[in-house]
Order: C-alpha cells, then sequence, then structure tokens
C-alpha cells in the first residue's frame, strides 16, 4: 500500500499523542523524540504491513512500545560510563595487522632454542604450570623457570616489545610475551 497524503496526515496528526507517550516511557524529552522520528521511519517504511481501516494510532503506538522495549533491553547490557573512564580502559588493536603480527610471532618463536621454545609454549600458550611443564620435559622446574625467562627476553628483542600491551590483540601471543607467572 503507498503512503497517500491522506494517510500521511493521519501519522503527522498522531506525532503529539506519540511525544507524550514516549516521552512518559523514557523519562527524556530528547530520548523521546529520538524514539519518535524512529517510529516515524518505521511507519513509512514498513507502510505496507498496516491494514487500512485499523487503527492507525494504535500501530504507531505499538511500533514505538517495541522501539523502546528492544532499546531498554540493549541499554541494560550497557554500561554506564558518563565520564569516559570505563572506555579508556578498552583496547582494540586493528585486524588488519593482527595476521602480520602473528606470522612475525611465529618467525620470531623459531629463532629459539628448541628447549626454550619448548618450555615458553608449555607455560605460556598451553597455560601448564612450572610443576607440570618440568615433568613433561622431565628436567627441574627451576630450568624450566629460567628456559621460559631466557625465551621471554630473546622474543621481546627479537619483536622489539617493551610489554606484551605492544603486541596485538591475541591473548595466546600476548600471555607467551608477557607471561602471567605460570
Amino acid at each position: 500500500m503507498p503512503l497517500t497524503n491522506e494517510l500521511r496526515d493521519d501519522i503527522l496528526a498522531s506525532v503529539p499523542s506519540l511525544r507524550a507517550f514516549a516521552i512518559s516511557l523514557s523519562g527524556n524529552g530528547d530520548r523521546a523524540d529520538d524514539l519518535v522520528q524512529e517510529t516515524l521511519l518505521r511507519a513509512i517504511a514498513n507502510i505496507d504491513s498496516f491494514q487500512v481501516g485499523s487503527n492507525l494510532p494504535a500501530w504507531l503506538f505499538t511500533i514505538l512500545r517495541n522501539l523502546f522495549r528492544s532499546d531498554y533491553r540493549k541499554r541494560r547490557r550497557e554500561v554506564e560510563d558518563a565520564d569516559g573512564n570505563y572506555a579508556k580502559t578498552l583496547k582494540s588493536q586493528p585486524s588488519q595487522t593482527a595476521h602480520l603480527e602473528f606470522e612475525e610471532f611465529r618467525a620470531a618463536l623459531e629463532k629459539l632454542p628448541q628447549d626454550q621454545r619448548e618450555a615458553l609454549i608449555l607455560v605460556g600458550a598451553s597455560g601448564f604450570s612450572y610443576e607440570d611443564a618440568s615433568a613433561i620435559c622431565g628436567c627441574a622446574v627451576g630450568t624450566i623457570k629460567s628456559r621460559v625467562n631466557r625465551a621471554r627476553s630473546k622474543l621481546s628483542a627479537l619483536l622489539y616489545v617493551d610489554s606484551a600491551e605492544d603486541f596485538g590483540p591475541d591473548n595466546t601471543v600476548r600471555a607467551v610475551i608477557g607471561g602471567n607467572g605460570g
């Protein structure tokens, strides 16, 4: 069904009532205006689903109420961060560099001596404790700690990183580089 002039006028005549309803739901004039605007956009975009002869204001109010409820559910999951302190803690590395960084990491890992690489993968990437890694490798716990420490130092030097935060978003790579104490 096309949007006729009569239907358009009826929709516009409902705006004050829609706004009052939106204010009663949201408690905020600006938010109410946004809800009404989105309601009008959705109504016009979906005008074909409106049944001629049915109650137009009821249809519009249903759209507004559903928009409000959807937005409310979404906002409930969001973190209040008016001063921006939480946002400052979030970091997102560009995804296009992740593959290159991983390849760079893999090449640097290949340059480590086998015993250091093995210890580092067991403790840093696989999450084994130093004790478990020492049992797997058949050597003392102190030897594993030493190998892991030397491997991390060499990897950091090869990759020119000062800390795990300097190296991409991959948690496994960051655990290997930065170490979590095993």
